[in-house]
């Protein structure tokens, strides 16, 4: 199902691969403009926003919330517990009777890939957007890190950046490569234990070694290693991993001397980053959570524009 529609304009957000540097310079400037005091749209106002979170979230699940009462939305947040979905209703039935009652975008966690886009292609009026999808997709995690890596610096082209971690099973991370890898970073450096590294169909140069794999780098993307995932085949347990690919202070001098340190949360701390580096003058993380109510807000926006109320 394409994002875009046939007048150009961008009616759903699914991913971030192909979307275009143009398109999400767009929305990054739109985000920063929301920050520095700049009206919301009139024709969000009115507009209701569905929430529907089929895998637990704080971060992203609140800052939707936020980003939508924002703009003057109204917001739903369907309890899946005791919702239809609960006795067996299919989500293209939820998502039908939502839209049927007036729901003007569907803002969707699942752990299903593909749900998203047949959502899209099922319900081409109601704005769909991906709120995460399987490993795939976090598209607007990926403009949230973005748009925090360009508050600090404007030129992409010569910056190195590390993600590290579980990135064979992470859409954050996918979605990390998608975006800056169109803004044109640099150098992209995929770095963790050859197990959790990804397919070959993920641009970026890999490292098993995390000390080579964040020399000299820009930017350090701490990524939450999923514990269950440690008990599977050659992944380091818990200790070993800490030994290995854990962000502390030492091994953070490898990096330039104001390398930013990111992590989209949650942390888990004293196994990928240490305290010191999380609570540190380097770190990002909080700007990362901030920056998400004003991408949100932008990609609601966009979404909404053009759609008869």
């Amino acid at each position: 199902m394409p994002q875009i529609d046939q007048n150009g304009r961008l009616a759903h957000l699914l991913t971030l691969d192909g979307l275009g540097a143009a398109r999400i310079s767009d929305l990054l400037e739109r985000a920063a403009a929301l920050q520095q005091g700049a009206a919301p749209a009139a024709h969000c106002r009115g507009r209701t926003v569905a929430n529907l979170f089929f895998e637990p979230s704080t971060r992203t699940r609140a800052s939707f919330d936020l980003a939508a009462q924002r703009l003057g939305c109204h917001v739903l947040n369907l309890d899946l517990d005791t919702s239809s979905t609960s006795k067996g209703e299919t989500l293209l039935d939820t998502a039908r009777t939502l839209a049927a009652m007036g729901a003007d975008a569907l803002v969707i966690r699942h752990k299903e890939a593909g749900v998203h886009a047949m959502l899209a292609e099922a319900l081409p009026d109601t704005a769909i957007l991906n709120a995460g999808e399987a490993h795939l997709n976090h598209p607007t995690q990926g403009l949230l890190d973005a748009l925090t890596v360009r508050q600090r610096h404007a030129d992409f082209s010569q910056l190195h950046m590390a993600i590290v971690g579980d990135l064979k099973h992470s859409r954050v991370a996918r979605s990390a490569v998608h975006v800056f890898s169109q803004l044109g970073m640099g150098e992209l450096r995929l770095v963790g234990p050859d197990a959790l590294l990804p397919e070959a169909d993920l641009p970026g140069e890999r490292y098993t070694d995390m000390d080579a794999g964040i020399r000299d780098c820009d930017v350090v993307m701490m990524l939450r290693i999923q514990k269950e995932r440690m008990t599977a085949g050659n992944i380091p347990d818990a200790s070993e991993y800490v030994t290995r690919y854990g962000l502390d202070e030492r091994r953070l001098q490898l990096a330039r001397k104001d390398a930013l340190v990111m992590h989209p949360g949650p942390m888990n701390r004293g196994v990928e980053i240490s305290d010191a580096v999380a609570d540190g003058r380097q770190a990002v993380i909080w700007k990362q959570v901030e920056n998400g109510v004003a991408v949100r807000m932008a990609v609601i926006e966009t979404l909404l524009a053009g759609r008869p109320a």
